[in-house]
Parts: structure tokens; C-alpha cells; sequence
């Protein structure tokens, strides 16, 4: 599935602010193309990055930041555009994040919610398609606040519309599952009176590979290919060649 790149390229970027920022590069695509290592890169929030973090992201030559979390997210906390300038963008593909009672009494609240997304936050898809595939973009972050929901949505569609394989896109989304519990045991040192809730909430730290499998056969049965829809939303197929061209490389 192309999991594991070059030795000499780590997939996982080790961060302290930070625990599941990750590039997508490496993966095998069609025609003989791979994604490009050191291009693209996939986190969770960025609000917490400390000076070293910075360093690496000075480092990897980060240049745009695109935000996937609500309006009051973004409000509460946000990357720090000023110890390192990037073009930063926000589109947020969920207006609220759901309670945390309503994970007990929606069991599959998280397939429903990434189906909903694929739904509905088309105008914003498209907006962080055309962000990342804009000129001089790369490198490029696009994250939310777990790195895994949101974010996982838009990692699919990006993979996909590359041309990489589904179960590679899978497989992908389920690497998040060892960054979860790094999140939970940060969330539970932050917030010590809230342990309960973090600890009874396990949808919400899942990875489970089941959720991604069933978002393709959602995508399928609806609108028949990612290429459809892609076009459904609105993505014309100059942004789907720009972003070919920008994301990938021959893999010879």
C-alpha cells in the first residue's frame, strides 16, 4: 500500500505541540505517478506548536495553512502566522462539533458525520482543493483538531482524485489511530476535571478503517466516482490537473 517511504523520509513529523502531523507523500498512484514527498502534509490543531515545532516547520518550508475547524474553533485558537507567515485560509467544513452527551445516544455518529460532510461542505472542499493547488502553495498543511475527521475527509478526496488506491486511502486514515491516543492523554493532562468524559468518548478517538470504507461506498452509491463528484461540487478539471501536477511525480 506504499505506507512506509524512503528511508530516508519519515511519513510521521514528530512534534510536541502536535500529534499526528504526517506527510502524504509516497503513496503510489496510477499511471506510474506517486505523491510527492515533502509537499503535503496532514495534522491535527497547530495552535499549541512550541519553538522547536517551529523549527520544523521553518525546516519543511511550510507555506500555506489551510484551517477545516468551525468558526469558533478558529476563534479560540489558531496557527501562529506571526512567528512563521504562511497564506492561511479557513474553511470550515462543520458549523459545530456535536456535544459530547449526543456521542452516547447517536452510536455511529462519526460515519454519519463524515457522510454529512461529503454532503454538504462542498463549496468548502472545493475552496481548500483550489488553496492547496494554488501557485507557489507547496508545502502546504491542512488540518483540524484531531487531524483524523475532518481532515481525513479531505485527505480521501486528495488521495483519491490523485489516482491512489482506496485501500491505501484506508489504510492512511487509520494511521491516526496511534496519534488518538497521543491526543487523549494530552486532552486529559489539559483538562483534568473532564477525564470522565474524555475517557468514556471512544468514537471519538476512533481510527476504525470501517468508517473510511463505508465514506467510498456512500460516495459511490450517490454520485458514482470521486471524479463525479468532484465535478458535482464544482471542481473543474483544470484545479483537478493543477493539483495532479503540483502533487505528483513519476515513481521511477
Amino acid at each position: 500500500m506504499g505506507l512506509a517511504g524512503p528511508l530516508s523520509v519519515d511519513r510521521i513529523i514528530t512534534l510536541e505541540g502536535a500529534v499526528n502531523f504526517r506527510d502524504l507523500g509516497g503513496y503510489a498512484a496510477k499511471d506510474g505517478m506517486r505523491t510527492r514527498w515533502r509537499v503535503l502534509f496532514r495534522a491535527d490543531g497547530l495552535s499549541e506548536l512550541t519553538e522547536a515545532d517551529l523549527s520544523v516547520i521553518r525546516e519543511l518550508g511550510i507555506r500555506t495553512v489551510v484551517d477545516l475547524r468551525s468558526g469558533t474553533e478558529v476563534e479560540q485558537s489558531r496557527f501562529n502566522v506571526d512567528a512563521h507567515p504562511v497564506e492561511f485560509h479557513h474553511f470550515p467544513f462543520i458549523h459545530e462539533l456535536p456535544a459530547s452527551d449526543m456521542w452516547e445516544w447517536r452510536p455511529g455518529l462519526l460515519g454519519t458525520q463524515y457522510r454529512e460532510m461529503l454532503d454538504d461542505a462542498g463549496d468548502q472542499i472545493v475552496g481548500a482543493l483550489e488553496a492547496l493547488a494554488a501557485p507557489e502553495a507547496q508545502p502546504a498543511v491542512f488540518h483540524c483538531t484531531a487531524g483524523k475527521d475532518r481532515t481525513g475527509l479531505l485527505s480521501a478526496i486528495v488521495l483519491a482524485l490523485l489516482g491512489v488506491p482506496e485501500d491505501t486511502v484506508v489504510a492512511d486514515y487509520a494511521l491516526s489511530g496511534a496519534a488518538m491516543e497521543r491526543l487523549r492523554a494530552k486532552l486529559i493532562l489539559k483538562y483534568p476535571e473532564g477525564k470522565d468524559v474524555i475517557t468514556g468518548i471512544d468514537e471519538v478517538f476512533s481510527a476504525d478503517p470501517g468508517n473510511m470504507v463505508a465514506l467510498f461506498a456512500h460516495l459511490r452509491q450517490h454520485y458514482g466516482s470521486v471524479e463525479a463528484y468532484a465535478d458535482r461540487i464544482g471542481a473543474s478539471a483544470e484545479l483537478l490537473a493543477r493539483l495532479r501536477l503540483v502533487l505528483l511525480e513519476p515513481a521511477s
